[in-house]
């Protein structure tokens, strides 16, 4: 797996604990989906003013967000390590959510990664059954990660 990781935001400081989170979500995210690790993906961490640019210019939203996925639309046979997407998240948000949900900055963006790598996989949640198929699979992986509500296992 080859992942790139850019931190283009100063207002929450970010370390390899951190890193390697986002990392072991992805991981266990293809795992779970019967994938290979044989994928590129690139995540940046952004703050909310860019996350809001962002929303604005590619959802028509023109509100910060958390997480934004942009699945990248190839034949996979054709590279050596196909190109899964990109994944945007707003670390300065994720530290607001959080505080607010109460629980870790790690558990958080580690829910944050496994649920834009569902994304990134073809799953949505527009609807109720997709909805649910997709907070089932969140759940499991973050089980898989062993990591709770408090950061911790409970």
């Amino acid at each position: 797996m080859e992942l790139y990781i850019d931190d283009r935001q100063d207002k929450v400081k970010l370390d390899k604990d951190i890193f390697e989170a986002v990392e072991n979500a992805i991981k266990e995210t293809l795992l779970l989906e019967g994938k290979s690790l044989n994928y590129e993906i690139s995540l940046t961490f952004v703050d909310n003013e860019e996350i809001r640019k962002l929303n604005r210019e590619y959802r028509k939203v023109d509100r910060e967000t958390d997480v934004l996925s942009f699945p990248m639309e190839q034949d996979e046979s054709q590279f050596p390590v196909p190109m899964l997407g990109d994944i945007v998240i707003s670390a300065e948000k994720t530290l607001e959510q959080s505080i607010e949900y109460g629980h870790s900055f790690v558990r958080e963006i580690s829910y944050l990664t496994v649920h834009s790598m569902l994304h990134l996989l073809g799953y949505d949640h527009m609807n109720e059954n997709e909805k649910l198929t997709m907070r089932n699979k969140e759940k499991e992986v973050m089980e898989k990660l062993k990591i709770f509500k408090n950061g911790r296992e409970d």
